[in-house]
């Protein structure tokens, strides 16, 4: 099979993959099961489009670029096992797409978008199976960071609620064509069957979680204050000097609901 060549455009972030071991070692990774539902973000030029063709019965791709785009639909012999969705990836509902089983999502995705894409997805998890992304190193690091990291952020709190999330290997430049001028990774992010402590609100949880992270440098006190006064924080058993990247997880979901169901009984009260 002929591979798409044109050159790549800045506007998109795109950076071809055409290293031969990590695409066979992304897919490895990936294990594509011939009937499952796979939709690759951004096949480009098709690095990891046609090692997953050659294992699925059928696949879908969401490009954003007309002359990738129209290349693709060139390809006569894929017309039967290839589903374009000509659209920006940031657009893309998956509950609108999912055909019974839950959706596998997979992606080298361009640097610009990865951020915003990661939480658009976040918010159709209940029709994922799981996300195999190969990402800008930093933001792997700062998706797996646990509580303690120099990287432990808003996007490791809100990711690991949601998702069990696995550093999978590092990808240096030279893979890609051109080479980026960053190191890059890839992640495994499955999201959660069950979650134990489930939060009241995710849209609070994400208000609380960034408040907390505002000012890296300052302690809860200062960050959540007018939220929680140093007596509730000791209900808590949290320490109002720590800064939010000591906390767990947990301690975010549980100060939301202790902020949450206290407002709802100064509701009922007044």
């Amino acid at each position: 099979m002929s591979h798409y060549q044109n050159r790549t455009k800045k506007r998109f972030g795109q950076h071809f993959l055409q290293d031969t071991y990590i695409i066979n070692s992304l897919v490895r990774v990936i294990y594509p099961k011939s009937e499952q539902q796979i939709i690759e973000i951004g096949p480009g030029g098709g690095a990891l489009t046609f090692p997953l063709l050659e294992q699925v019965e059928h696949l879908e791709v969401v490009e954003l670029d007309r002359d990738v785009i129209a290349w693709w639909q060139s390809q006569a012999d894929l017309k039967d096992k290839l589903t374009i969705h000509a659209q920006d990836a940031l657009t893309i509902d998956l509950k609108a797409l999912a055909r019974g089983d839950k959706i596998r999502v997979v992606g080298n995705l361009p640097y610009n978008i990865s951020t915003p894409l990661i939480f658009h997805l976040l918010e159709q998890v209940e029709v994922i199976e799981d996300m195999h992304f190969m990402l800008q190193k930093e933001v792997v690091d700062r998706l797996v960071a646990v509580a303690g990291d120099k990287d432990h952020g808003r996007m490791a709190v809100m990711v690991q609620y949601l998702c069990e999330t696995e550093f999978l290997f590092d990808v240096p430049p030279s893979a890609f064509n051109p080479p980026p001028k960053v190191d890059s990774a890839v992640v495994r992010l499955t999201p959660r069957r069950v979650i134990k402590e489930p939060v009241y609100s995710i849209k609070k949880l994400s208000e609380l979680v960034a408040l907390a992270f505002a000012q890296r440098r300052k302690t809860l006190r200062n960050n959540l204050k007018g939220v929680l006064s140093d007596a509730e924080f000791a209900a808590l058993g949290i320490d109002p000097s720590r800064r939010a990247e000591t906390l767990e997880v947990s301690d975010f979901v549980r100060m939301t609901n202790y902020v949450g169901n206290h407002a709802v009984q100064g509701n009922a009260a007044g």
